[in-house]
């Protein structure tokens, strides 16, 4: 077996694992790496593999740094199955043509000043048509339901617990003597005791480990606090009279963003008159497909929806979803205090730049991230504290509150990644951390090895086989 860490490898976003085993070639992801425009760009648009080589693509969830990436792999000539679950395949049905959509519209946008300078047009990575030629490749399958991918190479999908659909990837492989070997792949592992989603599967056996690393030296605070945080930067920013600014992820955040306010609403813990706009075509589908896949529902999420059916936690009175151009701009003629909640999660593209180009210089409203934002992102740079920023090619001062709320993040932290790889028993003989910035990833790498004798950790460099 060969495993070759072609992205997510010392960074966190543009997962693409290569194995070679039994004479097959598995992609684990093929998703978009974010980063400095250019080398997003090169990166992207390059695949550091021959596609037509590559025989499935076992897909962990629908996060587009995961799963990104896939049209311009069938463009580029893979024809093989693209394994997932069925809420992972629903999820990359509306997701892949949202992002096919985004690069053909910034293309045309960029064409347009190319032509004022007679410069040649400049292509999108993939457009419309390889996204859908894309989606025909799909095979959906269950959870905890072995399905075999290969001669000899089983697959199993659990449940990750990070956003619908997520998966841990479970391979069982058998060589030719008859010797079997499990390789397990994490993805985004999630967090227990979360709101809607069911909590991580515990797996008692691997011996290769692929772990994500994104917070390996960071715990987030009690899910309590983060109630209690959210709700107390709402209360202080309506009595200023402003708004609360969200960049969130179209799927996930969203609408956990939404339960969490449905249920302070309802709890009396917020004004009952606050207005709260989501203010994303793609999360609003992506809601839609939430309400459709009750199987992947913790008991609590599950339990409301059976003995209330007329209630909708994705909604409440004052809930306003805002799908044409012209609901998003007449956002910026709202006066009163008001949530506004719009992608990205890490402000690159997107509906948000127009809310943050609208609000950013206000000093009685708010920016909240609440999630993760990789280097040389907007987001990165205004969670940084920077004063002045640039949209759209022209520069504001940042005079808004920014703050952040990493509790709500879909990630496990520190003790729950340690807590998670506790349970396999031996420890794996290989472990291979990735999705990690190199201070999180080696931090753990030195927990897993103290504290759980992992017996071999290794963080792997862009572009690095191993032969195990």
């Amino acid at each position: 077996m060969e495993i070759t860490f072609f992205g997510a490898a010392r960074t966190v976003t543009g997962s693409q694992h290569l194995i070679d085993v039994n004479g097959y070639r598995i992609l684990l992801d093929c998703g978009l790496y974010q980063g400095p425009r250019q080398e997003s760009k090169d990166r992207n648009r390059h695949l550091p593999f021959d596609a037509a080589s590559v025989d499935v693509l076992i897909l962990s969830h629908a996060h587009i740094d995961h799963s990104g990436n896939i049209p311009n792999l069938v463009k580029s000539g893979f024809t093989g199955d693209i394994i997932s679950t069925f809420a992972t395949r629903d999820l990359c049905n509306i997701m892949l043509r949202d992002s096919a959509k985004i690069q053909e519209m910034d293309v045309e946008y960029l064409n347009k000043k190319r032509r004022r300078s007679d410069l040649p047009p400049l292509e999108p990575i993939y457009t419309m048509a390889d996204a859908l030629d894309s989606l025909k490749l799909f095979i959906g399958i269950g959870y905890e339901r072995p399905y075999n991918v290969a001669p000899g190479i089983t697959l199993t999908f659990y449940d990750a617990g990070h956003i619908l659909g997520s998966a841990l990837v479970a391979l069982d492989i058998e060589d030719k003597a008859g010797a079997t070997q499990r390789l397990v792949f994490s993805g985004d592992l999630g967090r227990v005791n979360r709101p809607i989603l069911n909590d991580p599967t515990f797996l008692d056996k691997a011996d290769i480990l692929l772990l994500e690393s994104t917070y390996g030296n960071r715990e987030h605070p009690e899910d309590e606090d983060t109630d209690h945080m959210l709700e107390d930067i709402i209360r202080d920013t309506v009595k200023q009279g402003g708004k609360v600014i969200v960049p969130a992820f179209a799927v996930g955040r969203t609408q956990e963003l939404v339960y969490r306010l449905n249920n302070m609403v309802e709890r009396g813990d917020l004004p009952r008159d606050l207005a709260v706009y989501v203010d994303s075509p793609l999360a609003i589908d992506a809601t839609s497909i939430f309400r459709a896949h009750p199987e992947v529902y913790d008991e609590e999420t599950a339990e409301v929806l059976m003995t209330d059916r007329d209630h909708d936690p994705f909604g409440f009175r004052l809930m306003h979803y805002t799908r044409s151009v012209e609901e998003s701009k007449a956002l910026n003629f709202v006066k009163s205090p008001a949530v506004i909640i719009s992608a990205s999660g890490m402000a690159e593209a997107g509906r948000i730049l127009h809310h943050l180009k609208n609000n950013v210089e206000d000093g009685r409203n708010t920016v909240l991230i609440t999630g993760f934002q990789a280097p040389n992102t907007l987001g990165r740079r205004i969670v940084e504290g920077h004063k002045r920023i640039k949209i759209f090619g022209e520069d504001y001062d940042v005079r808004a509150r920014v703050t952040s709320l990493t509790g709500m993040s879909g990630h496990a932290d520190r003790s729950e990644l340690v807590a998670w790889a506790g349970h396999f028993e031996p420890p794996p003989r290989r472990t291979f951390l990735v999705h990690g910035e190199p201070d999180a990833a080696f931090a753990l790498a030195e927990r897993l090895r103290t504290q759980l004798g992992f017996p071999q950790v290794d963080v792997p460099e862009l572009g690095q086989r191993f032969t195990l």
